[in-house]
């Protein structure tokens, strides 16, 4: 993105995005932090296509939403974007199976791959024991592990996570991570992933740092993983904003 500016009109014009720019690498891995009303919310919006920029350009894998029609944004939201959120959004009548089969069946795309990606999923995921389940009958971990697989199943180029551990206890948020990395490395899926979480953001390449959406500084991953979430609560220590008492957690 590209000197990314959004404003929206109002009793009072805020401008949520200021003159904002930054590149994700084809198979990076990064988090964006920033304080709560930092804008982090709105990024995901302009790049999802969900919203567009008041100024600037946002460019993914060499295409400009904004040049786009109605109809080609929504094919290209569907193909080349997955999307995983923090409450899942999985619709609670279908079983985790039609829920992971869905974006396919939008596309009609012959039974038998959507068979063979369901079975591929499944064991990538650890969902074959519950893929007759509902949503209500399987835990937090489960839920996400099947919105990342719906979010996959489509083979997208980007996928854009908001919170994605955010109502998950730490051995769920761990396995969802682990996974989103092992995807990120395995498939070079480029991963955005918006998280107010220094332990989830200690699993990715690198971490942009935005306050009154604006850039506030970045920072790169190291070959461990403890002494890259010092460094993250360090800036965080810096952009003011809760940070609890974040320093004493160890990483396991």
């Amino acid at each position: 993105m590209d000197e990314v500016t959004k404003v929206y009109e109002g009793k009072v014009t805020h401008r949520a995005i200021n003159q904002l720019s930054f590149e994700v690498g084809k198979g990076e891995f990064v988090a964006v932090m920033g304080p709560s009303g930092s804008g982090k919310t709105t990024l995901l919006n302009l790049i999802s296509t969900i919203d567009s920029a008041t100024s600037g350009t946002i460019t993914i894998d060499g295409l400009r939403p904004e040049e786009m029609t109605k109809t080609e944004l929504a094919l290209f939201r569907r193909r080349q974007l997955g999307f995983v959120f923090q409450d899942f959004n999985l619709l609670q009548m279908l079983t985790v199976e039609e829920n992971l089969v869905l974006p396919l069946t939008l596309d009609g795309l012959p039974l038998d791959e959507m068979k063979k990606r369901i079975a591929d999923l499944a064991k990538k995921l650890d969902l074959g024991q519950i893929l007759e389940k509902r949503p209500n009958e399987i835990s937090g971990g489960q839920a996400q592990r099947t919105a990342i697989g719906r979010a996959l199943i489509h083979q997208p180029a980007f996928i854009l996570a908001d919170e994605p551990t955010g109502n998950l206890d730490s051995k769920a948020s761990k396995d969802v991570l682990e996974l989103l990395a092992r995807v990120n490395q395995e498939q070079k899926t480029t991963i955005l992933m918006v998280t107010h979480d220094p332990i989830a953001a200690s699993y990715c390449d690198r971490v942009i740092f935005i306050k009154d959406g604006e850039f506030f500084n970045e920072i790169y991953s190291d070959d461990r993983r403890q002494t890259f979430f010092q460094r993250i609560l360090n800036v965080l220590s810096l952009l003011g904003g809760n940070v609890n008492d974040l320093s004493t957690i160890r990483l396991s």
